[in-house]
């Protein structure tokens, strides 16, 4: 009985020193993640003056918000703004599209290559971004895509399906194949079957790919300063870096600018954080 107890003693100061060094750990992490997004915020209500002060200060003496309104005033930030969101909306459009039915096709049909193809589509990601800007720029130039907004959505999206398609795919395999079957027998077609069957089932892994679609390309900075030259066609990471003057930086307003261009990724994962955590999950666990 002496031996149980100090073996279960053991196990609780083992079990609450490993809760204490998890939320060490998380605690360090959450500061590394926190510190950088306060001071951008902190920096994006200060006067120009204070953002280069010496000792900086955290909270400033007088706080303004004449950084955004010259962002709307001053800098045409509502084009960059529509602009990003255009090239955003297409590309997560086109990208849970095709990656839902090259999903499906590849948990619902057998055929020969199957795994070779999965493969090949993961391998996909393993090179990087910089060596298909050449080749992009050389197919958009021919077909006269280059400098479009229309472009811009088609390597967004070429950058997305993949990665996506093989979310789908763990997703779709946790749902029973007599599903299809059963609507098959009661009278729907392999396509109806699909849209009304199995589709509702995968709103976690569609809200998932959505996610990753959206932060992809609303982040996306080298391409778009490679294929897009007209002014008036930039995006959001464009206009931020046009805020670093040649002889002068001003800190506030580029500040402002971060603030507003996270917004829109922050809402989506607070709405679709739970969506996104299960597609991701989705296909982990053998059933």
């Amino acid at each position: 009985m002496k031996n149980k107890k100090e073996v279960n003693i053991k196990l609780k100061r083992g079990k609450i020193t490993g809760n204490i060094l998890t939320y060490f750990v998380l605690g360090i992490s959450s500061i590394l993640v926190l510190v950088p997004m306060l001071w951008m915020i902190s920096t994006s209500v200060k006067i120009e003056s204070e953002t280069i002060t010496i000792p900086p200060k955290w909270i400033p003496d007088n706080p303004t918000f004449d950084s955004y309104s010259r962002l709307w005033t001053e800098y045409p930030f509502l084009t960059y703004f529509k602009n990003s969101i255009i090239i955003v909306i297409g590309a997560v459009v086109l990208s849970v599209f095709f990656s839902c039915l090259s999903g499906y096709g590849i948990t619902r049909f057998k055929f020969k290559g199957k795994n070779s193809f999965l493969t090949f589509v993961l391998v996909t990601q393993m090179f990087p971004s910089i060596m298909l800007l050449i080749p992009f720029y050389k197919v958009l130039d021919l077909y006269g895509l280059k400098d479009s907004l229309l472009g811009m959505i088609l390597v967004y999206t070429s950058f997305t399906i993949p990665f996506c398609t093989w979310m789908m795919v763990g997703f779709f395999r946790t749902i029973p194949l007599e599903l299809d079957e059963a609507a098959i027998i009661d009278g729907c077609s392999r396509w109806k079957a699909f849209y009304k069957i199995v589709l509702p089932m995968t709103l976690p892994g569609i809200s998932s790919v959505a996610i990753y679609s959206f932060i992809t390309a609303w982040n996306e900075y080298m391409f778009a300063q490679v294929l897009i030259t007209s002014p008036e066609l930039k995006t959001v990471p464009l206009g931020i870096a046009d805020l670093n003057g040649f002889y002068k930086i001003l800190w506030n307003d580029m500040m402002a600018a971060s603030v507003i261009a996270s917004l829109p990724l922050v809402i989506l994962f607070i709405f679709l954080q739970k969506s996104f955590i299960s597609g991701l999950t989705a296909g982990a666990v053998k059933q």
